[in-house]
């Protein structure tokens, strides 16, 4: 499994990927709808997916001494790296944006979604939504990933619209706050994380399954 996942990383993965880990410094703008980046780093996996299929690389991976099984762990995993690169410099960023800006006047005034609890468990939300559409999509034929992403792009769509409306509503204003966690921040982080975990795990045997019964 190290050599396959070595293998994703080095040779099918899109340098795109990478870079767009980058998006995640977007934590850090005020006046702009934040949440977006995670939008952008599942983008990022998505360009890795289509240079998959594009390059053939499922059939050249199958043909190695691996099991069907093993080829879809590999690319979850590259998967969740990335994630999980872009979730821990998002959540060093609110916690800089949260220490030691959360006073200064561009955050304090902004009306759109400020980096705290609330919008890390957002992020983690998006990303489900990519696990459990985009990728046991892609997994039920390797070739046919755009309606899965279009897919991906509405529905995280509503959760970054949601994420900017919610705390407009009165009594939960606290979800915006810049410089201090409240129970609702904690609450919207710990449903964030429980759906990542949950559509991970569950997501992953239905893409085993699916792949299993292709004849390549």
């Amino acid at each position: 499994m190290k050599k396959l996942l070595y293998k994703e990383m080095k040779l099918s993965a899109n340098p795109l990927s990478y870079w767009f880990i980058a998006f995640s410094a977007m934590t850090m703008l005020p006046g702009y709808p934040i949440l977006v980046s995670s939008f952008f780093i599942c983008l990022g996996i998505f360009y890795t997916y289509q240079q998959v299929r594009e390059y053939d690389d499922i059939t050249y991976t199958v043909m190695l001494p691996v099991r069907k099984r093993d080829v879809v762990t590999a690319k979850y995993l590259f998967v969740l790296l990335i994630q999980g690169a872009s979730f821990f410099l998002c959540a060093v960023l609110t916690m800089i944006r949260m220490t030691f800006l959360g006073d200064v006047a561009p955050y304090v005034t902004n009306q759109l979604m400020n980096a705290n609890a609330a919008y890390l468990g957002y992020v983690l939300i998006v990303f489900a939504i990519f696990n459990s559409i985009f990728l046991v999509g892609f997994f039920r034929t390797t070739y046919k990933i755009g309606k899965p992403f279009i897919t991906f792009c509405l529905i995280s769509s509503i959760i970054i619209t949601a994420g900017e409306i919610l705390h407009h509503i009165p009594d939960l204003e606290s979800l915006n706050d810049p410089s201090r966690i409240f129970a609702l921040q904690l609450a919207i982080l710990a449903v964030g994380i429980m759906i990542f975990i949950l559509s991970t795990c569950l997501s992953y045997p239905r893409a085993v399954r699916s792949f299993e019964e292709i004849d390549l």
